[in-house]
C-alpha cells in the first residue's frame, strides 16, 4: 500500500512511523518548502498540490488545525487514511473519521465519536460518549472525561483535563495543564486551574 503524507516535519515523522506499522510499505512526503528534501529517511517528492494527481491514500500531517483543514478540504475528493497506532486502545463501538490519527498509548472509550482530521496525541484519552468535532488537536497526555463535546478546530493542550459533561465551542485553545470545569461558549485562549479566558 502507498501513502502520500503532506507535511515533512516532526508530526510527519510520527505519521510515517504509524503508517508503516499499519501496513503501508511505500511512503512519500509532499511539502511546499522546496528546501525540504527528506523527512526522516523518506524523500519529499513535490509540493502539496501534487496530492490531487495521486491515486494512493493521502494523509495531512500538519499540527496546525486551520492549515490541516485547508489542506484536507483542497483535496476533499481524495481517500484520506485513518491511522491508529497498534498500542492505542479503541472501543469497538467508537467512530473515527477520515484523516484522523490516534497515536501510541491513546485510549478511545465506548461510543466516542471522533471527527475528520483529528489528532489524538500520545497517551491522551477520550472517555465514553464524547464527541470530538473536525480538525481538533488533543495534545500529548490530555484527558477528556465522559460526555464531553469539543467544537471544530479547537486545541486541547498537553496535560490538560476536561471534566465530564462539558461543551467547548469551536476555535478554542485550552492551555497546557489547564482544567476545564464548565462549558466554554466563546472562542479564545483558556489557561489555568480552573481554566479562565485570557484577556
Amino acid at each position: 500500500m502507498k501513502l502520500s503524507i503532506i507535511g515533512a516535519r516532526g508530526h510527519g515523522k510520527v505519521i510515517a512511523d504509524i503508517a508503516k506499522l499499519r501496513g503501508y510499505d511505500e511512503l512519500e512526503f509532499l511539502d511546499d518548502d522546496p528546501s525540504v528534501r527528506t523527512c526522516g529517511d523518506i524523500r519529499v517528492t513535490g509540493p502539496s498540490s501534487d496530492a490531487g494527481r495521486k491515486e494512493n491514500d493521502l494523509f495531512v500531517a500538519v499540527g496546525n488545525n486551520a492549515n490541516r483543514k485547508r489542506l484536507m478540504e483542497a483535496d476533499r475528493e481524495k481517500r484520506f487514511a485513518t491511522l491508529i497506532h497498534p498500542s492505542a486502545v479503541i472501543a469497538e463501538n467508537s467512530q473515527i473519521g477520515a484523516g484522523s490519527v490516534i497515536m501510541a498509548g491513546a485510549v478511545i472509550n465506548p461510543y466516542a465519536v471522533i471527527g475528520k482530521g483529528v489528532i489524538i496525541n500520545t497517551c491522551s484519552s477520550v472517555d465514553h460518549d464524547c464527541r470530538i468535532h473536525d480538525y481538533v488537536h488533543v495534545a500529548v497526555g490530555a484527558h477528556i472525561c465522559g460526555n464531553v463535546e469539543i467544537g471544530n478546530e479547537t486545541w486541547i493542550g498537553a496535560g490538560s483535563t476536561i471534566i465530564n459533561n462539558v461543551k467547548i465551542c469551536d476555535g478554542c485553545i485550552i492551555g497546557a495543564g489547564a482544567v476545564v470545569i464548565k462549558d466554554i461558549d466563546e472562542p479564545g485562549i483558556y489557561l489555568g486551574v480552573p481554566a479562565r479566558k485570557k484577556v
